[in-house]
């Protein structure tokens, strides 16, 4: 079925109209249902009768409720791949720049069939997770009246709820997706209608759930990208008619870093899910183990790939099919696993104790024990999400400096420091005693806000990110690529009024007294995602501001070096001054949220608050004075290249001049 492909690259392997492989999908499908089937067993997921007195939806919704799961997770990633290789992975058309070629809308046409099929499926696993969860039949789910509050108050309902929105964003979106851009969207929303779901599973409910949340929601993105860009690349090749080795070459590299995302967040999703290395031989451990050697398998068929495959498709696209064929299938066969992993009981139950407190239900791990200064250090958490962006954020400028250490360009050795120095001083923000009693203490919030808020945007606006980004990444012909991407987003309008410096400032300073002076700190802290969201735009606003400062990013507007100055001494002035009010509010604010922690030791809010207000203002010198000292070292680095540009202006006038003198001479002569 797959032999039948011709060896040239052009003109087109297949004609219009040949059949479509639809009968190798059907049996990667069968694949799927069989290793879901028999994970369901291994780890005692399959419907059992219920005790007499309980509710039961019975053996149809248990059996049809993995299944529907199963299908709308291949098709979620079929749909995601598909308009990621349409957007990222195949060259755009040649009359309209970013425009795509009938390959690239043909994958985008399929892709959208595929979250068509994506929709219907989850739609029925909709209904069928509420049969499951109140225990009665699929019939009488369709027609209770409580289906629409399960979608709305459940956080499982919720989640699927989200999950149909996004796919039919993307049903609706596909027939005006003609550009790169369109089908870079449509990819995105496809993503994250396959990530919805990991919030309301296993590691939702788990009592390390930012560790397991967020290596479970990178272990779904990887791989929705390394099995959907498969399948795309596999189309491609099967058809014929788009350059194959560009694309592939493009695939292998997104691929290498999806194998080790994938890895490395399936191992610290089992470390939370398993609990104790002798877990590893229950019915769940079993299942992990399985699954972690499906990955080493597909991590082999992929580095055949770019051993062995990658190098002769300029003249045989047969090696290529054949194995990606073999991999899709494995990969059609792990997903199967993956559902009935999520359909099996672990052996660390979801609420880790069967009764957990207030504060672990908000923050996800226990109260930490009376504050002392030293257990800020030695009180450790992992935070999943900070964790995984430093990672990520470290491997990514490694890689960059890497490229231009083969080049033979240089990178200042500074910028590096800075950069890693800016992720560390993150991962001890988050994952030590710090990150724990900033949930507990508004003073220990405070030096986690300042820091987050003007200590580690200098160091990694310093560090030129963008700038090593653009000199790493590949610049092609045609326009497209990260590199592109990334050019495209500076020239834009949304970053150009951004990156104004009135609007930085405002963003910078009017938001702290919006956070913490309106109750939504009281509403942020009541909900982990609401804190991460509130860390997040502390880090981003004060990098929005500090590279309108100091950054040597290309993209933001530069103000002459004494208006910067300026400019810095009066947005730290409005700082200092929300500080004051901090130690001047008689009333603590988000009172009602520290008293629903219900934590004896906690100190008086009004002290702490005050307490936290002065930390705010002895803070405050300190970017004052590293930003100072970085202006006047730009200023004088700017005065001397604007002096050796104007010498060099000045030694070429008087050398053409000394010419046109010699040349009269002669003249004369």
């Amino acid at each position: 079925m797959i032999e039948d492909v011709t060896e040239q690259t052009s003109p087109p392997a297949t004609r219009p109209g040949q059949w479509w492989p639809w009968s190798y999908a059907l049996g990667v499908l069968l694949l799927g249902g069989g290793v879901l089937a028999l994970a369901l067993w291994v780890g005692g997921g399959t419907p059992t009768e219920a005790p007499p007195g309980l509710p039961d939806p019975g053996p149809f919704v248990g059996w049809a409720l993995p299944g529907a799961r199963l299908l709308t997770d291949v098709a979620t990633v079929l749909a995601a791949g598909l308009t990621l290789t349409a957007a990222l992975l195949l060259p755009p058309g040649e009359q309209t720049t970013g425009g795509l070629t009938v390959a690239g809308r043909r994958l985008v046409r399929t892709a959208g069939v595929a979250a068509g099929v994506g929709l219907v499926t989850a739609a029925a696993e909709l209904v069928l997770t509420y049969a499951d969860f109140l225990g009665i039949p699929v019939t009488a789910a369709v027609a209770d009246a409580g289906l629409s509050s399960f979608v709305v108050e459940i956080v499982q309902g919720r989640a699927l709820l989200a999950q149909l929105v996004l796919l039919g964003v993307v049903v609706l979106a596909v027939s005006s997706a003609r550009t790169t851009r369109g089908a870079g969207g449509l990819a995105l929303a496809a993503v994250a209608a396959a990530t919805v779901p990991a919030l309301s599973g296993h590691s939702a409910g788990a009592s390390d759930h930012m560790l397991a949340q967020a290596s479970l929601l990178v272990h779904i993105s990887a791989a929705t990208l390394w099995l959907g860009g498969l399948a795309g690349v596999a189309l491609l090749a099967r058809r014929g008619d788009a350059p194959l080795a560009t694309v592939a070459g493009r695939f292998s590299t997104l691929a290498l870093w999806c194998v080790v995302a994938v890895g490395l967040s399936g191992l610290a999703n089992a470390w939370v899910r398993l609990g104790t290395p002798a877990e590893i031989a229950s019915s769940y451990g079993v299942l992990v183990i399985g699954k972690t050697v499906a990955l080493v398998a597909l991590g082999a068929l992929g580095w055949w790939h770019r051993a062995r495959t990658l190098p002769r498709l300029a003249t045989s696209r047969r090696p290529f099919v054949r194995l990606a064929a073999v991999e899709l299938a494995v990969m059609g066969a792990t997903v199967g696993l993956a559902v009935g992993i999520s359909r099996s009981v672990p052996p660390v139950p979801d609420d880790g104790s069967g009764t957990i407190s207030v504060a672990e239900s908000i923050h996800g791990f226990p109260p930490p024990p009376p504050f002392q200064p030293w257990r800020l250090v030695t009180e450790i958490y992992p935070d999943g999400y900070w964790l995984t962006f430093a990672l990520v954020a470290g491997a990514l400028y490694a890689t960059g400096l890497r490229v231009l250490r083969a080049r033979g360009d240089a990178w200042p050795v500074g910028r590096t420091v800075s950069w890693y120095a800016g992720l560390l001083v993150i991962v001890v923000l988050t994952c030590t005693g710090v990150g724990k009693y900033a949930a507990v203490l508004f003073s220990v919030h405070m030096v986690q806000h300042m820091s987050f808020n003007m200590l580690v945007p200098i160091l990694l606006v310093l560090a030129g990110p963008i700038t090593l980004a653009l000199r790493a990444l590949p610049a092609h012909r045609d326009r497209t690529g990260l590199r592109q991407l990334l050019l495209d987003l500076l020239k834009s309008k949304v970053v150009r009024f951004l990156t104004h410096p009135l609007v930085a400032s405002a963003i910078f300073v009017v938001s702290l007294y919006l956070v913490y002076f309106t109750g939504l700190f009281d509403l942020l802290m009541r909900d982990h995602w609401g804190h991460l969201a509130m860390q997040v735009h502390f880090l981003l606003s004060g990098g929005l501001f500090f590279w309108v400062l100091v950054g040597i990013d290309p993209g933001s507007r530069r103000l002459p070096y004494p208006m910067r100055m300026v400019l810095l001494l009066a947005v730290m002035a409005g700082h200092a001054f929300f500080s004051v009010a901090l130690m001047s509010f008689g009333r603590p604010i988000a009172g009602e949220y520290y008293r629903l922690l219900q934590i004896d030791w906690l100190p008086d809010l009004v002290a702490d608050q005050q307490l936290g207000g002065g930390i705010g203002w002895a803070f405050g010198e300190i970017p004052v004075l590293v930003v100072l000292g970085a202006l006047f070292v730009q200023w004088v680095r700017a005065d001397r290249r604007r002096a050796a540009a104007i010498d060099r202006a000045l030694d070429r006038a008087e050398a053409e001049q000394l010419a046109k003198e010699r040349e009269n001479g002669q003249t004369l002569g």
